[in-house]
């Protein structure tokens, strides 16, 4: 049911006009201006029936300040029937112009013509303001409701992104690309309180506005339950092989400590998210903390204390065990290097039957760290895919470790329930 405020300085005009409205409305009512308006902020009505004649503050002053607040419409009454005062209520926004004493039939029914634009108007606003495909603020939407808050309510601004998402497009397709965005965007709605505003700024990167908090151990349990629910939805989509890391970055800056100043705040969390997505990523940064370590030096005096520094303290035998961003980076780096590369390099792909324990997969992990050499690079891609980065290696080369793996394994006594085959292709061929 839709709510009018009803403003005449008249007591007997109210009492007439709540009983005529309050059949299909709900009705507030005010005195005078000044009691409006502090209504208005309280009740947030859809429409406003205003006296235009009223002591200290008339009509038209009400409309000027409601003005500001909002853009509900307002429609005058009065008892002048000159047309000068008409003329100049629609000049300043009316939306329409009754004379009392209004007709009963004819009042309702223009009320109504009103109440149906204000919902048409409502609707077509609502459709350009939604992104799509996940029903959440598009990127206009988003940028003009929390630049607002921003200026007027104090909080947290997250930038979202979502990692390695272009992954899911390329081996799964994009139409898996599309249900892994809708479900993250069921999730970050259940994240957030009807409070906050949350929209899609485009592709895989999001907005989000906490209004009223100040801990940030509440957005990091937010965060890592948000990053625990999209693996568990992915997975569920793709299977538990899926062996894509996709996770949530987030990079946040407190409103106003940091300014109130929309795209300053937005160039704020970005670098807060830069830092994220060189730690790890899965994880929220605050932006004083991720400035001051993107501005850190490394303590070496000189290029031998640098090669200290970076260098591993007690290199632990066997390959080198790599998460996927550091794999990715030396997979990256020899295609780079191409023809360039002293030798050959080869990529295997280890995967463990369907059905096999943990247990196997963590062993068959073991045995293939102490079988490979220090300048072999492995990655566990999935709970039961492996993959190897040969350096320096030949087919023939390649076709032995592979060969010396299965031997080995199969000495083993969890292979008799878990068999392993190996896919391999040469990443570079030089020579």
């Amino acid at each position: 049911m839709k709510k009018i405020l009803i403003v005449d300085d008249e007591a007997s005009i109210l009492t007439v006009m709540r009983r005529i409205l309050s059949k299909q409305y709900e009705v507030v009512c005010a005195s005078s201006g000044t009691e409006a308006l502090e209504i208005f902020d309280k009740e947030m009505p859809d429409l406003v029936l205003s006296d235009l004649r009223m002591p200290e503050m008339d009509g038209y002053e009400l409309r000027h300040f409601l003005q500001e607040k909002s853009d509900v419409p307002f429609i005058f009454m009065t008892a002048d029937d000159s047309n000068e005062s008409e003329s100049k209520g629609f000049e300043i926004g009316a939306a329409d112009y009754i004379r009392k004493p209004a007709n009963p039939e004819v009042l309702l029914r223009r009320l109504g013509n009103i109440v149906q634009n204000i919902d048409r108007i409502h609707g077509l606003k609502a459709a350009a303001s939604l992104d799509p495909m996940t029903q959440m603020l598009n990127k206009s939407a988003v940028q003009q409701e929390i630049a607002a808050l921003c200026q007027n309510v104090p909080g947290i601004l997250m930038m979202i992104d979502l990692d390695s998402f272009k992954l899911v497009n390329d081996i799964y397709g994009h139409d898996m690309g599309d249900r892994i965005l809708i479900r993250f965007a069921e999730l970050i709605k259940g994240m957030i309180r009807s409070t906050d505003v949350a929209g899609r700024l485009g592709g895989d990167e999001f907005l989000v506005y906490l209004q009223r908090v100040e801990d940030k151990n509440v957005v990091r349990e937010k965060i890592a339950h948000l990053n625990e629910q999209l693996l568990r939805s992915a997975e569920e989509y793709m299977g538990e092989d899926m062996g894509i890391p996709l996770g949530v970055s987030v990079g946040a800056v407190f409103v106003p400590e940091e300014g109130m100043d929309f795209f300053l705040l937005c160039q704020k969390a970005d670098k807060a998210l830069y830092t994220v997505k060189n730690q790890g990523k899965h994880n929220v940064a605050f932006y004083g903390a991720a400035h001051s370590a993107r501005q850190k030096e490394l303590p070496g005096k000189d290029i031998f204390d640098i090669r200290r520094i970076l260098g591993e303290r007690s290199p632990e035998p066997g390959a080198f065990l790599l998460d996927f961003e550091k794999f990715q980076s030396i997979y990256r780096y020899i295609l780079r290097m191409g023809g360039r590369y002293p030798g050959h390099t080869q990529l295997l792909h280890f995967i463990l039957e369907q059905d096999s324990q943990q247990e196997a997969a963590e062993a068959f992990l073991e045995m293939l760290l102490h079988i490979l050499r220090r300048s072999d690079c492995v990655m566990q891609n999935g709970r039961l895919q492996f993959l190897v980065l040969l350096t320096n290696a030949g087919r023939e080369e390649g076709e032995w470790v592979r060969d010396r793996i299965y031997a080995k394994w199969a000495e083993h006594p969890l292979a008799q329930h878990c068999s392993v085959i190996c896919d391999m292709e040469p990443l570079t061929e030089n020579g």
